[in-house]
């Protein structure tokens, strides 16, 4: 009995033990559930967070990204409305080239005025400003009688685009956190090719109204993405750095909130973005300083202007403009007589620039810049060369119409891969901090005025050695751009700002080179997962 009652007495104290112990057990499993339930809703919380961030900052780059349509749309719907406004109004070819070249002009007074108009005002409301003074402009154009008040129209709406060029890069630059914003900054380059896309297609929705009324309507519907835009302001913020500028703090640190997910970084950002406010008085020194290098340049920041600024040129020399704005009076000297066939032609072009420059955007980090600019110039060389071996052999005849159209669709295209974007990502990225702002301002000057240059010559040009010759003229500055490219531009791709500069400078031993924050992430060592 005693055995027994021993042997009960350790059965229970053993069950109970068992009880005890699978009790703890359980309630360990409980609370391990309850933290890993904690895990899981803490990493959904964060990737919820992420996702709303991306597609805010997204949004932002978007709606500003409307400002470069204006530009894009107004270069497309002028190429066909010219067919008409100089059927309606009587004016000349000159009248025309005066019409179409002086955008490129008078947009860069815009875009000069912009930079101290987003300082006083705001970027989001320079946006505003911008879409108004294009409305503007638009509706002037729409109603014009003559030709001297289209041309008003046109000097506003070019002006009203000015402001919106400039200011998106910047805004976009500004709103974005920085592993982002590489690619939403080539967004307004997408978009100057989607309005001129839309601009070939309103001139191919409207011909068939009567001359007097198509033009007029092709030149207003350009009113509506302005419009859009003035909705975008309800939606889009204001930029983190014109807030910390104008000491709104706590604005700038909601702005950054909704941009950037991790607490870390917006703190970090805040600061870097005070600090740089902070020395605005310093900057306007270093500013007088840095045009004394630009204007006498060591043999370094010579070669750097020279890649930069001589790149920016040969986009515009070798004729894409002409190509963009008078593709209807290409295909007309190539045989095509019906306005409606050469607006559909055109539209063809479009569709093909639009799709090229995302091919573009996809292969620049991966293939690298020079690469693609030798396919860009041989590709352009080899167009160019065939539209006008097209035109002059074979014009008026089927096989040459078919030619021409391919070649000019296949010159755009080239552009668009290659020359068309790389040249902005070029002068972003050889020029050293200190330089960078006011160098590749320089570039676009030299960009614009040569645009406006070409735009403006191009019938004259014409009219004294023909389509074809002219097209043969562009052949041979495009052959000459391949060798500029081999000489004169180098490989940056996935160079830091420090190599780079290196490079110009034959690795010579260089004064203290800049680094930025996107260059030191190489330094941190990765965690080891």
């Amino acid at each position: 009995m005693g055995m027994e009652e021993k042997g009960v007495g350790n059965g229970l104290e053993r069950a109970a033990l068992d009880f005890v112990g699978n009790s703890k057990n359980k309630y360990r499993r409980m609370d391990s559930d309850l933290e890993e339930l904690d895990v899981v809703s803490e990493y959904e919380a964060n990737s919820i967070r992420k996702t709303n961030t991306r597609k805010y900052v997204m949004a932002s780059a978007v709606f500003a990204s409307l400002n470069s349509v204006l530009l894009g749309y107004d270069v497309g719907v002028m190429s066909g409305a010219i067919i008409f406004i100089k059927e309606d109004l009587k004016i000349s070819d000159v009248q025309i080239e005066v019409l179409v070249g002086i955008l490129s002009i008078i947009s860069l007074l815009g875009s000069l005025a912009g930079g101290k108009t987003s300082d006083a005002i705001g970027r989001k409301w320079t946006m505003a400003l911008a879409a108004g003074v294009f409305q503007t402009g638009a509706a002037i154009m729409a109603l014009a009688p003559n030709f001297g008040v289209l041309l008003t129209g046109r000097l506003l709406a070019g002006i009203g685009i000015g402001f919106g060029v400039m200011i998106a890069p910047v805004y976009i630059a500004e709103i974005a956190p920085a592993v982002a914003r590489g690619s939403l900054t080539s967004f307004p380059e997408i978009f100057i090719n989607f309005g001129i896309l839309l601009g070939y297609i309103s001139n191919y929705a409207f011909s068939a109204f009567p001359a007097h009324i198509n033009w007029r309507i092709m030149l207003g519907v350009g009113i509506l993405p302005s419009i859009f835009i003035g909705g975008a302001l309800l939606v889009i913020p204001e930029s983190p750095r014109w807030l910390v500028m104008q000491n709104r703090i706590d604005e700038a640190k909601v702005v950054l909130s909704k941009t950037i997910e991790n607490e870390e970084e917006i703190q970090q950002r805040l600061a870097d973005i005070q600090q740089a406010a902070g020395a605005s008085n310093p900057e306007n020194q270093e500013s007088r300083a840095v045009w004394q290098e630009l204007l006498r340049p060591t043999p370094a920041v010579q070669k750097m202007l020279i890649a930069g600024c001589g790149i920016q040129i040969f986009q515009q020399i070798t004729g894409i403009d002409t190509v963009v704005y008078y593709s209807p009076t290409i295909f007309k000297d190539a045989g095509i007589n019906s306005n409606t066939e050469l607006l559909a032609a055109t539209v063809a072009v479009g569709f093909t620039k639009t799709f090229s420059i995302l091919i573009a955007i996809f292969l620049i980090d991966h293939l690298g810049r020079k690469p693609l600019l030798y396919v860009s110039t041989i590709g352009m060389t080899v167009c160019l060369l065939g539209l006008s071996l097209s035109l002059s052999l074979l014009g008026h005849e089927s096989i040459g119409i078919r030619l021409a159209m391919l070649f000019v669709c296949g010159n755009v295209a080239f552009f668009s891969v290659g020359i068309g974007p790389i040249c902005w990502v070029l002068s972003s990225e050889i020029f050293p901090l200190r330089l960078r702002a006011q160098a590749s301002g320089l570039g676009a000057v030299g960009s614009r005025v040569s645009s406006g240059l070409i735009s403006m010559s191009f019938l004259s040009v014409t009219r004294a050695i023909t389509f074809a010759g002219t097209f043969f003229a562009f052949a041979v500055i495009s052959s000459l751009a391949v060798l500029f490219v081999y000489k004169c531009v180098p490989e940056t791709k996935g160079k830091s700002l420090e190599e780079i500069e290196a490079m110009f400078n034959d690795d010579r031993e260089l004064p203290q080179p800049e680094m930025e924050l996107a260059d030191t992430a190489c330094l941190v060592p990765k965690e080891q997962s």
